[in-house]
């Protein structure tokens, strides 16, 4: 408590209201199931199939089941190595991870490692790295990042949203020895947990229908689904608990805040550790962004509840339960920000977001299979613009995502970004009418794309890629997946001719006169 006492405790969610997603037409706005609580799910953490010195081996396998989520009717879900979601997978800076990408899928799919820094685009796992029913692929690279909350989730374009829909997605947690020395939560599962933050629309017989449900400017639900629980509370029995908040959803932005105005310490972003603790009682995140808060429970008593807001809707319930105390402060410096400046003759990059719905561009075009759209040298500083020119109706948000690594936030229309994008991050929330400015740099060639992380707009035409280069090879040659290739193979998948295929994020090309090719 003493720590929150002495710093300044911010009371807004720092974005534009006026963009925010229940504006737009298409907004479905959460509401609470009459379903029984529940206990919240913490997924198992994924053992290894082998150790050896630096040397790990994993095996992740995609796979179909059902799942009690509500009573009655069990669910069809897809998950990773469980029914739903998946186990979390814990790497470690310094060692060499050698994975098995195992596919029981029906139909091909991706395993894209959001916000490893990883080489692209086969480790990397974008749609040029498809794994085909039956099949398994091994991969191998080392860890070589601070420690994080990162993800893993499918990127089959144009079907990312529905492969992530149907539940592939799960938390892969990157430590490292310095966060091993603060004085933080850690116990996973007991006061160190991940908090998938997912919606959801059940049919009478608790199925999921993502082709009925699909909106093009981003597919929701009304009922939140918080590690694939629905009503869930989590039974409190440490004075300090380590949220790991991940927004898993396909469109919603969620604007979480707790009962008493309780204070939330974010002490983490996306890739890491934040240089200093920012104290919220609002916090706001867009698709794909991830936060790590840290909640004192110590004016509570055992029988005390706390509840997690999103908006006016409860999604999670923190039921107090007897806990030692808890003296130990929260440094007012977590970690060192080591990111290089780009050349004052650098080339800035320039990224235009445009558009609703199926009129969704990237730089006036939408997404290429075989279109290289910007280069960047290997290991060399470079800043990005990142406009997002929605005007219509007070415009929308749009997450923006780059594959390979994490950037650092530099301004949002030259003005010093939020309190709490001082870290290293590779999603950020872009307001209407507004350009931010990163400055990245790549750490490993290959292809690499970047998007809007409303699923249904990269899905739809909101994406790019692009070639990180050496100076060796500047030009080198991938094999990368054309069009007719995934046609061909989703159409034999789904026992029909390539024409007659229902993909509803190709309305969007056509609609524009466009294709993947």
């Amino acid at each position: 408590m003493a720590e929150q006492e002495k710093h300044h405790v911010y009371t807004d969610y720092f974005f534009n209201e006026s963009a925010y997603d229940y504006h737009d037409g298409g907004y479905v706005p959460l509401e609470k199931h009459d379903a029984p609580e529940s206990k919240l799910n913490i997924p198992e953490i994924l053992k290894p199939d082998k150790v050896d010195g630096n040397d790990v081996w994993y095996t992740v396998e995609a796979q179909t089941g059902e799942t009690q989520i509500l009573p009655g009717e069990k669910t069809k879900t897809w998950g990773y190595n469980q029914s739903l979601l998946g186990k979390t997978i814990i790497y470690e800076d310094g060692k060499n991870y050698h994975v098995t990408l195992k596919n029981s899928l029906p139909e091909l799919t991706t395993y894209h490692w959001h916000g490893l820094d990883v080489p692209g685009p086969y480790i990397d796992g974008g749609c040029h790295a498809p794994v085909y029913p039956g099949e398994a692929k091994e991969i191998e690279f080392p860890v070589h990042q601070p420690a994080a909350t990162t993800w893993l989730h499918a990127h089959p374009c144009p079907l990312t949203g529905w492969d992530v829909w149907h539940g592939l997605a799960c938390a892969v947690v990157v430590k490292d020895q310095h966060e091993a020395t603060l004085p933080l939560p850690r116990n996973y599962g007991v006061d160190d947990i991940p908090v998938i933050l997912q919606d959801r629309r059940f049919d009478e017989h608790n199925q999921w229908n993502y082709d009925d449900d699909y909106d093009p400017d981003g597919t929701e639900g009304p009922t939140a689904l918080i590690n694939g629980t629905v009503n869930p509370y989590f039974d409190v029995t440490t004075q300090k608990l380590r949220l790991r908040f991940l927004d898993g959803s396909n469109r919603r932005e969620w604007r979480l805040h707790l009962s008493d105005d309780m204070v939330m310490t974010q002490i983490a972003s996306d890739g890491g550790l934040l240089p200093e603790p920012v104290y919220l009682t609002k916090l706001m995140m867009t698709c794909a962004e991830r936060t790590e808060v840290v909640l004192d429970f110590g004016k509570y008593k055992p029988g005390d509840e706390v509840t997690l807001y999103s908006d006016d809707t409860p999604i999670l319930k923190f039921k107090i339960h007897e806990f030692a105390k808890a003296d130990t402060e929260i440094p007012d410096h977590l970690a060192d920000m080591d990111y290089p400046d780009p050349d004052k003759d650098s080339l800035v990059h320039q990224v235009v977001m445009s558009g609703t719905d199926e009129e969704v561009e990237f730089n006036g075009k939408k997404f290429g299979m075989m279109r290289i759209d910007d280069r960047q040298e290997l290991g060399k500083s470079e800043y990005w613009d990142i406009t997002n020119t929605n005007d219509c109706c007070g415009g929308m948000i749009h997450p923006y995502h780059s594959h390979g690594g994490q950037f650092m936030v530099v301004s949002r229309n030259g003005e010093a970004p939020y309190p709490n994008e001082r870290g290293y991050k590779d999603t950020i929330g872009v307001n209407a009418g507004e350009t931010v400015r990163v400055k990245m740099k790549f750490n490993h060639p290959g292809i690499f794309m970047y998007h809007c992380h409303i699923i249904e707009h990269e899905d739809g035409g909101m994406m790019a890629q692009l070639q990180v280069y050496t100076k060796d090879d500047p030009y080198k040659k991938y094999k990368l997946m054309d069009m007719k290739t995934l046609m061909d193979a989703l159409a034999e998948e789904r026992h029909c001719r390539p024409e007659d295929l229902k993909i509803k994020s190709l309305e969007s090309y056509k609609k524009m006169g466009m294709d993947m090719c």
